[in-house]
């Protein structure tokens, strides 16, 4: 069973009025992401993981470096289907409800997660990811190197931004603090995230 690339939660133009172009999505969804999806099927046709699902590749990989262009393309399949969902047109602000008072609890304060958050995106050296997981009931900011993401580390994703350079380049040029600062203030998808924390 091949494994496919999901359609984008979005028109390719709908976050223009946000900050990112149809022309980003073009290349990060529309050659990037899909070049992943079609390396993955490459390396994994015939043999005892093409009929895995893409988590059981992901963790499955991770523990084995002969497999490790399995893995980076396997875990970037999954990181940027992740990172789509984590986008919406009129998101960011601050979240509500269960998800609120955890961040409150486990941050001291929202403001203080953006600032944690920030800092992760901001100074993961080169190609990455910062991620707020749950990690075993309590809510923490992880950032992680090129394709790595929680679920190699046995954490719950519930939120992910990405910053390899080919996510901002198009609409922020080098300037990856404009680009979280963008993300948390108008992207966020918060009902998303509400949705894994519940899952969690």
């Amino acid at each position: 069973m091949a494994f496919t690339q999901p359609p984008l939660p979005f028109d390719s133009n709908a976050l223009e009025p946000y900050g990112m172009k149809a022309e980003t999505f073009e290349y990060h969804y529309g050659k990037h992401h899909k070049a992943y999806v079609d390396n993955l099927n490459k390396l994994t046709e015939g043999t005892e993981l093409a009929d895995k699902s893409l988590e059981e590749v992901i963790q499955i990989s991770f523990k084995d470096p002969s497999k490790a262009g399995i893995f980076n393309n396997a875990a970037q399949v999954w990181n940027h289907t992740f990172f789509w969902n984590s986008l919406k047109p009129a998101g960011g602000g601050a979240p509500t409800g269960d998800l609120a008072a955890k961040i409150d609890r486990d941050f001291g304060s929202f403001d203080k997660f953006k600032e944690e958050f920030s800092n992760a995106a901001a100074t993961q050296f080169g190609s990455g990811w910062a991620w707020l997981v749950d990690d075993g009931g309590t809510l923490k900011v992880i950032k992680t190197p090129n394709a790595e993401n929680p679920l190699a580390h046995g954490k719950k994703a519930l939120l992910t931004i990405d910053v390899w350079e080919h996510a901002y380049y198009i609409d922020f040029r080098n300037a990856r603090p404009a680009f979280i600062k963008n993300f948390l203030d108008q992207l966020v998808n918060w009902d998303f995230v509400a949705e894994n924390l519940a899952k969690a």
